[in-house]
């Protein structure tokens, strides 16, 4: 089973060596109010993307989380990293911990500088990974912005279905996709 607490690597199908690695909490904080410094634990693996306005939004929102609910940490926007690039490629994680039903809804989110490289595919692949491995996890979510075509295609090929739509307060309309986490 993977643990929560460690690395997540690729499950090792054909394609990028990801690992998907849990940002320190103290850091996600330092995000959050804006500085991300040198020198705290992780900050090696920050890029100009990840520290600027694109993803400041998203270090206030998974800050206050954790604040709230402190056993979400390790569930929640990981850093994509792959051997022999300096810093991260992306973000990568669960929206929380499971739900009563055994839910997980996944995100994640490329730089644009390392797009089209199969990485998302990757992140995708290795969050499915840990949904199996872990025991109270029975559905994996994703939604989906109705223009984002890149997505919807990439999580159809993984076996999501649509099964609804809801309004997201930040991305607006989104289509909701599940698939069993495990055959």
């Amino acid at each position: 089973m993977t643990t929560l607490t460690d690395p997540w690597p690729h499950p090792g199908t054909p394609g990028p060596a990801i690992t998907l690695v849990q940002l320190p909490v103290p850091l996600l904080h330092e995000l959050a109010r804006g500085d991300g410094g040198p020198e705290a634990e992780g900050s090696d693996l920050l890029t100009p993307y990840l520290i600027g306005e694109e993803c400041a939004w998203l270090w206030r929102f998974r800050s206050g989380q954790v604040e709230t609910e402190p056993a979400d940490a390790p569930w929640i926007s990981r850093l994509a990293v792959v051997p022999g690039i300096t810093g991260a490629v992306g973000i990568a994680g669960f929206h929380g911990r499971p739900d009563a039903r055994g839910m997980v809804e996944i995100g994640y989110r490329i730089d644009p500088q390392h797009r089209r490289n199969g990485y998302a595919r990757a992140s995708l692949e290795t969050l499915l990974a840990v949904a199996r491995d872990q025991p109270d996890v029975a559905v994996v979510r994703a939604t989906i912005s109705p223009d984002n075509v890149a997505s919807r295609t990439l999580v159809e090929q993984y076996g999501f279905v649509e099964v609804g739509e809801q309004w997201d307060e930040e991305d607006g309309r989104e289509i909701i996709f599940e698939v069993p986490a495990r055959p």
